[in-house]
């Protein structure tokens, strides 16, 4: 078994984690692609895990977030390439290690007609901020999934879902769909004691990461309370200077380490990428979400999951400590269960193949 992140951000790579598990505890011997970071993240969870290097789409953010769209669309030719490039590369290598199936999350030329194929996403509807530019990426969009057997939705089919009108479009894919529930590398721990009042998880890419840093350290200097800075870059970074003493800071943790600081603080306060929100959702957290500018998958989710009072959301450029920490106090997810399905759907899936390469 084959499986496929993409390389922006982690948070691909890190949904893939539960899968992974899985599939080895059924004694699937499981590939991974990847370079880099995300080669760094899934070999430290899986020391034994083969990793096949495979490029990734490189893919550069301006540092003003209302030319976030106009960028991307400059980097076009360079993601075609990149999708005709894992394509011809999985040919290749199905071939060489005797690859039976492929999972890919969001890579986009990872299928091939000689194996089953998914494909993994939770945007079917992407949202670029203009109704015609939507409408043309979301043909682009389903020209590729409709090139593999299936397509998984990371969310559930009911109104109590996590994506809204990102994974529940009005126009569907042509082939098969399977809402898989929530995808989370981390287990609510009931047993956890409160220790911190607020845990500051930073990710996603240069330079908007340490814009926002920034900012929190500011407000940071007024905050009397215990507070945790988990900074999401490479241990070799050297560490912030100059904090109070009632203030932690990592550069990175494990998923272990990671879930357990969470679930030790009341309040986490991170970006709205869509992994993120359903490791929060799964352990129940409050959190205040603050999306990346221009960046409008997660502008959305932040919103839709602030009107359903899942979160606080507020704008980077309007974002302020003290103000965020006293409107939190409306937020309320105690009655909402994620339950985990996507397990339903690897034994399924994994039946269908044994029962085809019979």
């Amino acid at each position: 078994m084959l499986i496929a992140p993409l390389d922006w951000g982690l948070g691909h790579a890190t949904r893939c984690i539960p899968l992974i598990s899985y599939l080895k505890e059924q004694q699937i011997r499981v590939l991974v692609s990847g370079e880099g970071s995300i080669k760094a993240l899934l070999q430290q969870e899986f020391p034994d895990i083969e990793m096949l290097p495979l490029k990734g789409y490189n893919i550069k953010y301006s540092r003003d977030g209302k030319r976030f769209l106009l960028n991307m669309l400059f980097q076009i030719p360079k993601m075609i390439y990149s999708v005709w490039h894992e394509n011809r590369w999985l040919k290749k290598t199905i071939k060489k290690y005797d690859i039976d199936a492929v999972i890919s999350d969001n890579r986009l030329g990872c299928f091939n007609n000689s194996v089953h194929s998914v494909f993994i996403t939770h945007q079917l509807n992407i949202k670029t901020g203009n109704s015609f530019t939507d409408k043309i990426i979301r043909r682009i969009n389903y020209f590729f999934i409709n090139q593999y057997d299936e397509c998984w939705i990371p969310d559930y089919p009911f109104e109590n879902n996590l994506a809204g009108e990102l994974s529940h479009p009005n126009i569907i894919p042509c082939k098969p769909m399977r809402y898989i529930g929530v995808l989370s590398r981390f287990q609510p721990d009931k047993t956890v004691v409160k220790k911190n009042k607020l845990c500051i998880i930073l990710s996603g890419p240069e330079p908007q990461r340490t814009i926002l840093e920034n900012k929190i350290i500011q407000g940071l200097d007024c905050f009397a309370e215990s507070a945790i800075i988990v900074r999401g870059i490479p241990d070799k970074i050297p560490t912030l200077k100059n904090l109070h003493s009632n203030i932690i800071q990592y550069n990175h943790q494990n998923a272990a380490a990671l879930s357990n600081i969470i679930q030790e603080s009341e309040i986490i306060i991170a970006r709205s990428g869509y992994s993120t929100i359903m490791d929060l959702m799964t352990l129940q957290q409050k959190a205040i979400l603050i999306p990346t500018p221009g960046q409008t998958e997660q502008e959305y989710l932040a919103a839709y999951l602030n009107d359903k009072a899942l979160c606080y959301a507020v704008s980077q450029d309007e974002f302020n400590l003290s103000e965020s920490l006293k409107k939190i106090d409306g937020v309320d997810i105690e009655d909402n269960i994620f339950e985990e399905i996507y397990k339903e759907a690897l034994d399924d899936w994994l039946n269908r193949i044994h029962t085809l390469s019979n």
